[in-house]
Order: structure tokens, then sequence, then C-alpha cells
């Protein structure tokens, strides 16, 4: 099977690349080349997705069984995906995301047809907006495209809204005594998946003629309130956490640049049904807990002391949000 990634080595891609080529597959990397990652076997093809001209060049002479693009957001990207892959490939996967489900949810189960409409981010609009376009292609033109929409996905990223993702931090605090903020009280629920669970379901959606014209999530089915998450975290990296509860919507007051990422995503309690990838990837089963995959993490990022980046102005931010609830709690 020759498959084409666009991307390949980012935070979730990445693992997906190492399992597809442990399985045989001919894969194809389409990017920069500007990543330190290693993937023996991976041919490369140098070039930047969002030159027309340098893409077509790279692309040349070759046709695919299947081409993903890890990193589309808008609708120009997908409308310049279809008029470069149209007649090219045998399917196009589409890399969506589930914080395009509706947002607030009338019902905390999420399956596929749980209704996208999200008012609060725009990242998840424009992944909305993508997905219409791919899905009215596939309707007038049988453009054959597959959507998967991961949820918060990690393996070289700390996955916690406040202090993490590609930060140490948050770790950095905690290992100091330092307190640290959980949005809400904690209690609420959520679901983070280690790439290589995920891997195991996008690739068995490649090259799938049941999964063209269809949209799928692919989670774990491992359900923990962000207390457990950060009580995990704080496991791994050897100490006890101070935790602030503090309000989302007070967090959002403090910093707007956090509406979309908590009142949009994260401070809703969602529990995802993943009986429709199970269904057409029988073997899908995700099997590394949280408490296991944010081991695996902060060893990755204690392997180089590059990627342990503590940032002042986020410390200046946490200090500052927990000071002043603190002091207004008190008043």
């Amino acid at each position: 099977m020759k498959v084409l990634f666009i991307g390949g080595t980012g935070n979730i891609s990445t693992s997906v690349s190492r399992m597809a080529l442990e399985r045989g597959i001919d894969l194809y990397l389409l990017n920069r080349g500007k990543r330190d990652v290693i993937l023996n076997g991976a041919n490369t093809l140098i070039a930047d997705i969002s030159d027309p001209a340098a893409a077509a060049a790279a692309l040349h002479g070759h046709t695919w069984d299947a081409v993903v693009n890890w990193i589309a957001f808008s609708p120009a990207d997908v409308e310049r995906d279809i008029a470069l892959f149209n007649g090219k490939t045998a399917q196009y996967i589409f890399i969506s995301s589930a914080s395009a489900y509706q947002k607030p949810l009338a019902n905390p189960i999420i399956t596929e047809s749980t209704p996208l409409d999200n008012p609060y981010w725009q990242y998840s609009r424009d992944k909305i907006t993508c997905e219409t376009i791919l899905t009215r292609q596939y309707q007038e033109n049988y453009f054959p495209m597959t959507i998967v929409r991961p949820s918060l996905t990690f393996d070289t990223v700390i996955p916690v809204p406040i202090g993490g993702w590609t930060e140490f931090t948050i770790v950095d605090r905690i290992r100091k005594g330092k307190k640290i903020i959980v949005h809400g009280d904690g209690s609420s629920l959520w679901t983070i998946t280690h790439a290589e669970d995920f891997a195991k379901g996008l690739l068995g959606l490649l090259r799938n003629p049941r999964a063209i014209g269809e949209a799928f999530h692919i989670t774990s089915d491992e359900i923990l309130t962000w207390d457990q998450i950060h009580f995990a975290l704080a496991n791994a990296a050897g100490a006890e956490p101070k935790i602030v509860h503090i309000p989302s919507d007070l967090l959002v007051y403090y910093n707007p640049e956090l509406l979309g990422s908590l009142i949009g995503d994260k401070s809703v309690s969602v529990v995802f049904d993943n009986s429709k990838i199970k269904k057409f990837v029988p073997n899908f089963n995700a099997t590394i807990p949280f408490a296991e995959g944010i081991k695996r993490t902060l060893a990755w990022f204690e392997a180089d002391k590059k990627r342990q980046i503590i940032e002042p102005a986020t410390n200046d931010m946490m200090d500052s949000m927990i000071s002043r609830f603190e002091r207004a709690y008190s008043e």
C-alpha cells in the first residue's frame, strides 16, 4: 500500500508513521523537513504544502492508495488538496477534531452523529467548515474522503490546558511544590488518548472502502476526571500536586485566550462512544492508560534538556490567577 502523509512527524502523526512502517506500508512524507524526527524506511518529499508549485513538483508522477493530511486547518487547505489529489488517490483522510462537536452538549455521550457546532473556538469552526466542504465534494463528485476526529491525543506533549502541551512549566511547578490550576472543581470527565492507540484505529481505515464518505472519532475508552489527570501527571513527576480549583469562566476572564480550549472544549464533560471505529476496525482497542502514557511522555521530555521549556510568562500568569482568586475567595 502506497500512502502519503502530509506532515507525519508531529505529536500524533509520528506514532502513526512508525506503526505504518512497521506494518510494511510504503510510506511517503511530504513536509518541510524541519523536525528532528528519524523515521527509517520512510520516503521523504521536501516541500511546503502551502506552496502549490513546490508541492505539485514534489508530487509529480505519483498516485496514492491513501493520502492523510495532518496539517489542514482551513477551508483553503482542503480546497487546495481536493484540486491536488482528485483522481490521484483512492482515499483522502482529513484529520479534523473532536472539539468540533456541539458545545454545550445536549447529550454527554458523543457519537459521530452528535451535531457539529462550537461557537467558542475558531479552530473548531474552521474544522467544521472543512468537513462541510469535503462532504459536499463526496456527495456531488464522489471525492473519496474520510474524516477522522481525534480528541485530546498525546505522545510528545503534556495534555493539560494550563502550563503543559509543549511546555514543561507545570511539571516544574509540581516538583517545586508550587500551586497549579485545575479548571472547574476538577470533577468534569475527560478522555485522553495515547498516539500509539490512535494509530491502530487510523491505520485500520487506510484503503478501507467502507470508510469512504464516513466520519470517525478515535479515542480511548478510559474516562478520568481532571483531578485524576493532574494527579497521574504529578505521580509521573514524582511529587504531590498542590491543586487550586478555579472556575473555567473566571479563568477565561483572567485570560481570554483560554476561551476556546476551556469553554469550547475541556470544561465540558464528554464520554466518547467508540462503537463505530470498532465496527469498521474490529481489532482496534486502546490499551495504554493515561498513567502509563504520561510516564513515557515525561521520559521523552527528560531525554533532552532543550525540550524542558519553562515559560516565565506562564508562571507569572498562573501565580497571578491563583493570587487574585485566593484573595477574592478570602474576602
